[in-house]
C-alpha cells in the first residue's frame, strides 16, 4: 500500500481523478528500453502489434466470488489513461533520435521499425545531466553544462516544464530507463531533504546524476519510477520529499530476464519444502547495458540488486534445515554479438526427501528490453493513477515489477511474485472499494462453523 494513504474501510471506493488529457511520461536514457517501449506503444497505436506482456492492458481482475463470473480486464476497472493520450520525451547523452537510437539497439527487426519511423525520428532527446565518473563505459555529447548540481538539476526541472507548456500535457510522469551507475552506498548527506540540497550545492561526490532526475521530478510533482540498482530516490532526504509533496515513487531495477524466474521458482521450491544447496546464475549479453555492466563498479550495484531475492524469498533464518548457508553466485559477462538478446544459464542443487540431490538447469534465452518495456508502460499507467488517487510516497504495490523493490524503512521488501501479483490487484480492488480476494473459498461449503 502507498504510503500516502490509510483506509480502514475499504468498502467506499477512492475519490479518483479523471485520466482525461495528455500524459507525457518522460524518460531518462534514450537507449533500447526506451526506443522499444516507445516504439512499441505507437505501433500498438496503429493497430500494428498487440500489448503483449502488459497487465494494464491485457489481464483481468476478479471481482467478488467466483460463481459472479466478473473479470473485467484491468483497464477497463481502474481508469487509465489511455495510449492514444501519451506523449514521450526523453534525455540521453548520445543524441541519437529515438529512431537513431532502436536502429542502433538492434532490439526490432527493419520492418517494425520502418511502419513507426516517421514517429520515432521526432523524438530528439534532450541534453542529458550525465558524469561519466558514475558510468565509466559510456559517454556522449548531448550532455548539460553547470556549475553545481543544483544547477544542473534546475535545467532538468526547466526542462520538465517545458516540455509539459510544448506538449499541452495535463500530468507528467517520469520513468528511469538509464544506465546502472557505479555502487553508492547511504550517506549523511542523504538523510534529509536540506542536507541533500546543500550537498547538490556543494557538487557532493555522493549524489549521482540518477539522483537529481528524482529530485527535479519531485519538485515538478511528477511521480517517478526507477527501473535501474542505483540508489536514487531510495534515501530518506527523497522519500521524505515524495512524501512531504504527496508524489508517488517506485523502483527499483525493472524485473526482466533471470530474475524473473528466480521470483517464479524460488517461491515453489519453497512451496514443496525442497532444499537449495546453491544457484549459480551466469548472463551473456552485448547491448549498452552490457558494456555498463562490464564495469566492476556498475555491477556491483546491479550484483546487489540481484543476490538479494533468493534469501528474503526463502527465509534461511527461519527454514535452515533446507536454505541456511546455500550458495548463490551471479555473473554477468559482455559479449557484443549477443546484442540486447541476453542469455541466462542457471544451475541449481537442490535436495529432497531424505536429503537425496536434484538438479534444475535452465537456459533461457531472452530480450532484455522486450520484456521491459510492458514494465515502463505499466508503471507510467500506475503511477499515474496513484496521483491521481491521491496515494503519495513509496507504491509498494508495484513490487511486482522491480528486482529490489522499495519499501518503508524497517519493512523488508516481498519478492515471491505470485503475493506481489495478489497484491498489487488487491489494491486496485481496493481503490474502487471491493472486497479482498483471499482465495478461502468456505462460503463455497456447507458444514463450516
Amino acid at each position: 500500500m502507498a504510503e500516502g494513504r490509510d483506509r480502514k474501510d475499504g468498502s467506499e471506493p477512492l475519490d479518483i481523478e479523471d485520466p482525461g488529457g495528455k500524459l507525457g511520461v518522460l524518460l531518462p536514457g534514450l537507449g533500447a528500453v526506451s526506443t522499444t517501449f516507445i516504439a512499441g506503444v505507437e505501433s500498438i497505436r496503429r493497430g500494428l502489434k498487440k500489448p503483449i506482456g502488459s497487465l494494464t492492458q491485457m489481464n483481468t481482475i476478479r471481482l467478488g466470488k467466483r460463481t459472479e463470473q466478473r473479470a473485467p480486464l484491468i483497464k477497463d476497472f481502474v481508469p487509465l489513461a489511455e495510449l492514444e493520450d501519451l506523449e514521450f520525451g526523453a534525455w540521453d547523452p548520445i543524441p541519437d533520435n529515438a529512431l537513431e537510437s532502436v536502429q542502433g539497439s538492434g532490439v526490432l527487426d527493419r520492418y517494425d521499425v520502418e511502419q513507426v519511423s516517421d514517429f520515432l525520428s521526432s523524438i530528439e532527446p534532450m541534453p542529458a545531466v550525465f558524469d561519466k565518473k558514475y558510468v565509466k563505459k559510456l559517454d556522449g555529447s548531448n550532455v548539460k553544462q553547470g556549475e553545481t548540481k543544483r544547477d544542473l538539476a534546475e535545467a532538468l526541472r526547466e526542462d520538465i516544464r517545458n516540455f509539459r507548456e510544448e506538449k499541452g500535457c495535463d500530468r507528467l510522469v517520469m520513468i528511469w530507463c538509464g544506465s546502472t551507475e557505479v555502487h553508492l552506498g547511504q550517506h549523511e548527506v542523504h538523510s534529509t531533504v536540506d542536507k541533500f540540497e546543500r550537498g547538490m550545492e556543494e557538487n557532493h561526490e555522493k549524489i549521482a546524476p540518477s539522483m537529481l532526475y528524482a529530485w527535479a521530478a519531485l519538485k515538478e510533482g511528477v511521480p517517478f519510477a526507477n527501473g535501474a540498482p542505483n540508489l536514487t530516490q531510495d534515501v530518506p532526504a527523497l522519500t521524505q520529499l515524495a512524501r512531504s509533496k504527496n508524489i508517488p515513487i517506485a523502483g527499483k531495477d525493472f524485473k526482466t530476464g533471470q530474475t524473473l524466474l528466480k521470483t517464479i521458482i524460488a517461491p515453489g521450491l519453497k512451496a514443496r519444502m525442497l532444499g537449495l544447496e546453491g544457484w549459480f546464475s551466469t548472463n551473456i549479453l552485448g547491448n549498452r547495458d552490457g558494456e555498463v555492466l562490464d564495469d566492476p563498479d556498475s555491477f556491483k550495484t546491479k550484483e546487489e540488486s540481484k543476490l538479494g531475492v533468493l534469501d528474503y524469498i526463502l527465509q534461511p533464518d527461519m527454514y535452515p534445515d533446507l536454505y541456511e548457508g546455500h550458495e548463490h553466485k551471479v555473473r554477468i559477462n559482455y559479449y557484443p554479438p549477443r546484442g540486447d538478446n541476453k542469455e541466462g544459464w542457471d544451475n541449481l542443487d537442490i535436495f529432497g526427501w531424505m536429503g537425496y540431490p536434484m538438479q534444475i538447469k535452465i537456459d533461457f534465452l531472452c530480450r532484455d528490453s522486450i520484456l521491459a518495456a510492458p514494465i515502463v508502460l505499466d508503471l507510467a499507467l500506475f503511477l499515474d493513477l496513484a496521483r491521481r488517487a491521491d496515494m503519495g510516497g513509496i507504491q509498494e504495490w508495484l513490487s511486482f515489477y522491480f528486482k529490489s523493490p522499495q519499501v518503508k524503512e524497517g519493512l523488508y521488501p516481498e519478492h515471491d511474485i505470485f503475493i506481489q501479483h495478489w497484491k498489487l490487484k488487491n489494491t486496485l480492488r481496493w481503490m474502487r472499494g471491493e472486497d479482498q480476494i483471499t482465495h478461502l473459498g468456505t462460503e463455497y461449503y456447507g458444514g463450516y462453523s
